[in-house]
């Protein structure tokens, strides 16, 4: 019998992490701002249309999963994936210049 994945076990730590990344907090850390860029930086040259579009839905807009499906015309679980996806590829990139 295989075991249910709640939405914040299936996004984990990563999601946290990257939120905290596009908060628009003040920065007086110089280190924050140059990773902010190269995050940025990352998300347009190495996402797919599809995955920038909702990385902006998700976390500059603040939408969840379920109004983002809604939005774009797709089920919520096709959202989570292609996050899944997005987040992996940031982290495979940011790993690359940290």
């Amino acid at each position: 019998m295989s075991r249910r994945v709640s939405l914040p076990d299936f996004l984990g730590k990563e999601d946290s992490d990257i939120n905290a990344l596009f908060s628009d907090e003040t920065d007086e850390n110089n280190r924050f701002a140059t990773v902010k860029r190269i995050l940025l930086k990352v998300i347009e040259n190495e996402l797919t249309e599809r995955q920038k579009q909702i990385i902006n839905l998700y976390y500059f807009k603040n939408m969840n999963t379920v109004s983002i499906a809604d939005m774009l015309g797709i089920s919520p679980a096709s959202v989570s994936v292609t996050l899944k996806r997005a987040r992996n590829t940031i982290i495979k990139y940011m790993k690359y210049y940290f």
